[in-house]
C-alpha cells in the first residue's frame, strides 16, 4: 500500500500539531501533500491539510490563536473575541463558548504552548489522536480523518478491530466508531482533546445531554429557534442550496431553508414499493410553499440495494454499512452537484431525536409508572411484545459493563427475537455465521478485556440508545460528506447541531416519546412553517423492497467480493460459508441485513488498496500566521 494513500487521494482533511520542535518530522510530512497551512504565534505549524478558505475563520489575540473549521456564521471578529477570552483568563470556557455557536464544527486553539481540539456532541464532527510509544520522544497529534492520521504516523491496521466491525446490529458503545489503527484513539463525543506543551494527550469531557424538564409546547418553542438557525447557519451567503424531501424530518429542513434567500432546490426519490408515499407528501409540501424547484427521481432511476458494491472507490476512514446503499444514496447528492449547488441538507438525525426510544419508559417507570405502563401497552400492542417480556426488562437493573459481558458470552448464539421488547440497553449484537473462530475470539476478547473504562453513553437505557444511535448515524452522515467531498459539495445535517440535540433531549420523555402521536416535538415545532397540508403527516417510507429486489439483481457483484476475499485473507471470514450465505434467497428484515457490516468491511479493506489519482479540484497553497 502507498504509504501516502489518504494523504494524496484525500480532498479535504487537517491535523493539528503540537507546539514543540518534536512534531517538525510530521509536520514536513503532512506538508508534502497539504494547500492550507496556520502557524502557531511560536511560528511552527499548527493547522496542515486540505480545506476551502471560507470553512475556516482564524482569530488571533497576543500569543493565543483559535480556528473554526466547518458549517457556521463566525467571522474572523468573533473568533478574535474567543481567542481574546482564552488569551486573558487561560481556561476552557472559552472554546466551549464557541462551541455553542450555531452550525457543525470543529474548535481549535493554541495558547500558551497547550493546543486544545474540540469535535462535535456526536459522531459527525470526529476528532482522533494518534497515541506516542512509551518510552520514546513522539509526540501525539490530532485529525478529523482516521486514516490521514493512520498514513501520517505510520500505524499498522488492527486485525481484531476489523474482527468487532462485522458484528450484526452495530458495534457497541464504547467502541463504535473507533479508527481501524493500532496506536489511534477517537476523542468520545462531547469530549475535547489537548495536548500539552510535552505533546501529550488528554481528554475531558465538556458537554452533557440536558436534563428532560421541559414540557412539549415549551420545547417545540426552542427546537423551532434552533433548527432554524442551524438552517439559516448553512444557507446564509449562498445562492442556491439542494435538500433532501422525503419524511417529515427532512421536510422541516427543507421549509425551514425555504424561508431564507438562497433558491432551494429539492428532490425525492421515489421507491419501488406501492405504499411509499414520500413523493405524494413532497408534492403537497412544494404545492403549498411556492417557489421551491422540485424533481421526483422515479423508482426506476434509482439505484437497489448492493448497486455496483464490487466497484466502489470512496475513500472512507472506517467501514460504513452505507456501502450497501452507496449508489441509491448517493444518486441524489450526485444531481446536487450537477445541479451546482456547493450544499445539500439532509433530515438525517431527526429519527433519533424526534421519535425517540421506548427504552426511555425503563427510567420513567420508577418515576411516572402509571405514564410509562400506559406507554408500555401501546408499544406492545404496536410491536407485539409480550407482557412477560416487558415485565423481564423493566427489572433488569443490571449494569452497562455487565450488558458487554453477555454480549461478549452469547456473540454465537442466535438474534434476539424480532418482537423482543426495546427497553434494554440495546438489542445484542451478534457475529455472522460465516465469521471464523479466529474472530469470533478476537471479538469476544475486544469486549471482555479491550476497554477499562466502559461506561453507558447516558444515564439510564433511553439516554444511552439514543445517543449511541445518534453516534452511529451521524457516522453514516459522516461518510455521505466523504463520498460527496470529490463532487465539491457539503452534507449538512442540522439536526446534529449540539443546540438542536440539546432542544429535543431537554424534553420530557413521556411527553416526546409516544406510541400514540408520530414525532409530536417537530409537528408542533414546525406550525407555521411546514404547510398544514403535510405538517401532520403520520408514516414514514420503507426500503424494504429495494433490498431484497437489489440482492437479486446484484448477486453476481456480492459473489464477486467474496472471490479472493480480504477478510479471509485476514483469518477473519469462512469463505464458502459467506459465499453460500449470498446465494441464498434472503428476507431483508431477518437475513439480509446480516451481509452489511461484513460486505462494509471488505469494500473498505479493497479501498486502502487502490491508488486513486489526487483530488481534481486543486486548492490554492496558503500558509498563514494566524
Amino acid at each position: 500500500m502507498d504509504e501516502s494513500l489518504s494523504l494524496q487521494a484525500v480532498p479535504a482533511w487537517f491535523i493539528v500539531l503540537p507546539d514543540n520542535n518534536a512534531a517538525a518530522p510530521l509536520a514536513a510530512k503532512a506538508l508534502a501533500h497539504a494547500c492550507q497551512t496556520v502557524r502557531h504565534h511560536s511560528g511552527r505549524p499548527w493547522l496542515v491539510g486540505r480545506w476551502e478558505s471560507k470553512m475556516m475563520v482564524i482569530g488571533a489575540h497576543g500569543g493565543t490563536r483559535v480556528a473554526v473549521i466547518g458549517e457556521h456564521s463566525a467571522t474572523g471578529r468573533d473568533a478574535e473575541h474567543a481567542a481574546a477570552a482564552l488569551g486573558r483568563t487561560d481556561s476552557p470556557t472559552a472554546l466551549e463558548r464557541v462551541a455553542r455557536w450555531a452550525g457543525s464544527f470543529h474548535s481549535v486553539a493554541s495558547c500558551g504552548g497547550r493546543v486544545r481540539v474540540q469535535g462535535g456532541v456526536v459522531g459527525l464532527r470526529r476528532v482522533f489522536h494518534s497515541v506516542p510509544r512509551a518510552g520514546s520522544s513522539e509526540v501525539s497529534v490530532a485529525s478529523d480523518r482516521a486514516d490521514v492520521l493512520a498514513e501520517l504516523v505510520g500505524a499498522a491496521l488492527d486485525e481484531s478491530r476489523i474482527a468487532l466491525e462485522m458484528l450484526t446490529l452495530g458495534v457497541p458503545h464504547p467502541w463504535s466508531g473507533d479508527p481501524m489503527w493500532r496506536r489511534l484513539r477517537a476523542v468520545p463525543g462531547g469530549h475535547c482533546l489537548t495536548l500539552g506543551a510535552d505533546g501529550q494527550p488528554h481528554t475531558t469531557r465538556w458537554w452533557s445531554p440536558p436534563d428532560p424538564v421541559f414540557p412539549l409546547t415549551a420545547g417545540a418553542e426552542r427546537l423551532r429557534e434552533a433548527l432554524t438557525e442551524a438552517v439559516a447557519v448553512r444557507t446564509h451567503g449562498r445562492d442556491l442550496v439542494t435538500s433532501d424531501l422525503g419524511g417529515l424530518d427532512s421536510t422541516a429542513v427543507c421549509c425551514s431553508a425555504a424561508r431564507n434567500n438562497a433558491k432551494v432546490v429539492a428532490y425525492t426519490a421515489a421507491i419501488h414499493d406501492e405504499s411509499g408515499d414520500d413523493v405524494y407528501w413532497a408534492e403537497r409540501t412544494v404545492g403549498a410553499l411556492h417557489g421551491v424547484e422540485h424533481h421526483v427521481v422515479p423508482a426506476r432511476d434509482v439505484a437497489m440495494t448492493f448497486d455496483g458494491i464490487d466497484a466502489l472507490q470512496d475513500l472512507l476512514d472506517t467501514p460504513s454499512i452505507l456501502t450497501v446503499d452507496r449508489n441509491r444514496r448517493m444518486g441524489i447528492v450526485e444531481m446536487a452537484a450537477a445541479r451546482g449547488s456547493g450544499l445539500h441538507l439532509t433530515g438525517l438525525g431527526g429519527d433519533e431525536l424526534l421519535a425517540g426510544t421506548p427504552a426511555r419508559l425503563h427510567a420513567l417507570v420508577l418515576t411516572h409508572p402509571l405514564a410509562a405502563l400506559r406507554s408500555a401497552r401501546g408499544y406492545a400492542a404496536k410491536y407485539q411484545w409480550t407482557r412477560r417480556a416487558v415485565l423481564r426488562q423493566f427489572l433488569d437493573r443490571r449494569s452497562y459493563r455487565s450488558w458487554i459481558n453477555r454480549v461478549a458470552r452469547d456473540l454465537t448464539e442466535p438474534a434476539a427475537a424480532v418482537n423482543a421488547p426495546l427497553l434494554d440497553w440495546s438489542a445484542p449484537p451478534r457475529m455472522p455465521p460465516w465469521a471464523t473462530p479466529d474472530a469470533i475470539t478476537a471479538a469476544r476478547d475486544l469486549l471482555r478485556t479491550g476497554r477499562p473504562d466502559i461506561a453507558p453513553r447516558g444515564r439510564g437505557h433511553g439516554e444511552h440508545r439514543e445517543l449511541a444511535a445518534m453516534d452511529g448515524i451521524s457516522q453514516w452522515t459522516r461518510h455521505i460528506g466523504q463520498m460527496a467531498a470529490p463532487l465539491g459539495i457539503s452534507i449538512a445535517a442540522p439536526y446534529y447541531d449540539a443546540r438542536v440535540i440539546e432542544a429535543c433531549l431537554a424534553v420530557r420523555p413521556q411527553e416526546r416519546i409516544t406510541p400514540w402521536r408520530y414525532k409530536p416535538l417537530i409537528v408542533e415545532a414546525m406550525r407555521g412553517i411546514v404547510p398544514e397540508a403535510s405538517r401532520t403527516r403520520e408514516t414514514k417510507a420503507n426500503a424494504t423492497l429495494e433490498e431484497e429486489a437489489g440482492l437479486r439483481a446484484h448477486r453476481r457483484r456480492l459473489l464477486t467480493l467474496c472471490e479472493d476475499s480480504r477478510l479471509a485473507r485476514l483469518g477473519l471470514v469462512d469463505e464458502k460459508v459467506l459465499r453460500d450465505w449470498c446465494c441464498s434467497s434472503l428476507a431483508a428484515e431477518t437475513q439480509s441485513y446480516l451481509l452489511h457490516p461484513t460486505i462494509a468491511c471488505e469494500v473498505w479493506l479493497r479501498s486502502r488498496e487502490m491508488t486513486p489519482p489526487p483530488p481534481a479540484s486543486a486548492l490554492p497553497t496558503v500558509d498563514r500566521e494566524r
